[in-house]
């Protein structure tokens, strides 16, 4: 004997509303609530109405992972970020999430630290879950790793950073050119001996390689040690102005490989009284709020960090819908941003 379903029947016998139960109480059939919700362009808006009323009456969440092995499809677009333990790629993470809601998919954000090892476990995990396409911060270098991408069977998108050869899609800018134009900038301001200040990170090294190149173009050496930090943070950037102008005292420039360790560096200048840009200029990447803020303001390369998160789903996207994508390669390019720093 079947039974009487109601929302309020429901919620008091505390059982979990089936599929079966939706239908029931929308006046539909299971396949079309299916239909209603995961392709609403196939019913119509008044039917469509009465199912989602239906689902909110009964709380009913739908079963994900049965509806994947039905279609073939997660819903689901992974990203892996290096680090969420500061806001450098927090705008990336916005414009991929809000292009994949958009379309009515879910965002899984895993870290994958700047480690190949731990980026390689995480995507070896996040493989096996099956999303519909995968985007990583950074040119994925480690072979194994592109390997695995490359048998995963969906869209994969290399954000951040550009490369000639990307395992598919590639989005972003060229950290080795916005490395050279902001050295170039500080030279052109007069500045004789510049430094940088950086990780160990790829991304970080093409910013290196471009300040190298510019400061050879103009003949210059290097304007102090080459200080390398182990972490990104804002007391990662005050220890490191500390060394450097230890290390360098005829310094008179440093760029930071990210906004993150420019704005310790002022911080860090601030507190010991050195005049920026008197003493020492000082300039960043990624135009972070708090660097356009403080005072001085923070000289940097402005990166479409929003942009590259967004255009990196919307082209995994079109690959996902089968739509053809005019080329491997995006560059959103960069712009140097002169503030009272440098």
């Amino acid at each position: 004997m079947g039974r009487s379903i109601t929302a309020s029947r429901v919620r008091s016998t505390g059982d979990r509303p089936r599929i079966e139960d939706v239908a029931a109480l929308a006046g539909t059939t299971a396949i079309t609530v299916s239909r209603a919700l995961h392709r609403p362009e196939k019913v119509a808006a008044e039917t469509r109405r009465k199912v989602l009323e239906a689902v909110a009456a009964l709380g009913y969440i739908p079963n994900l992972a049965a509806s994947a092995l039905a279609s073939r499809r997660s819903r689901i677009l992974a990203l892996v970020v290096p680090t969420i333990a500061n806001s450098v790629f927090a705008d990336t993470v916005h414009g991929f999430s809000d292009a994949v809601t958009a379309a009515g998919l879910q965002l899984l954000l895993g870290q994958g630290t700047y480690a190949p090892e731990t980026e390689h476990r995480l995507l070896t995990a996040l493989v096996g879950r099956r999303p519909d396409a995968i985007a990583v911060i950074g040119i994925v270098r480690r072979t194994e790793t592109r390997e695995l991408l490359r048998r995963a069977g969906v869209p994969i998108a290399e954000i951040w950073d550009l490369t000639a050869t990307p395992i598919d899609l590639v989005v972003g800018f060229s950290n080795r050119a916005a490395g050279h134009a902001m050295t170039r900038f500080l030279v052109g301001r007069g500045r004789r001996h510049i430094a940088f200040v950086g990780g160990d990170d790829d991304r970080a090294a093409a910013r290196r390689d471009g300040y190298a190149a510019a400061l050879g173009e103009s003949g210059l050496a290097p304007g102090g040690a080459d200080i390398r930090v182990a972490d990104i943070s804002y007391g990662a950037g005050r220890r490191a102005l500390r060394a450097l102008l230890e290390a360098a005292p005829a310094v008179d420039a440093a760029f930071f490989a990210t906004d993150v360790l420019a704005v310790g560096a002022l911080l860090e200048c601030r507190e010991m009284g050195i005049a920026v840009p008197g003493r020492i200029a000082i300039a960043g990447l990624g135009d972070l709020e708090i660097a356009r803020e403080l005072s001085p303001a923070l000289t940097t390369v402005r990166v479409p960090s929003y942009d590259i998160g967004r255009r990196a789903a919307e082209l995994l996207l079109a690959r996902i819908a089968g739509d053809a994508v005019a080329s491997a390669v995006t560059d959103l390019g960069f712009e140097i941003i002169a503030r009272e720093s440098a």
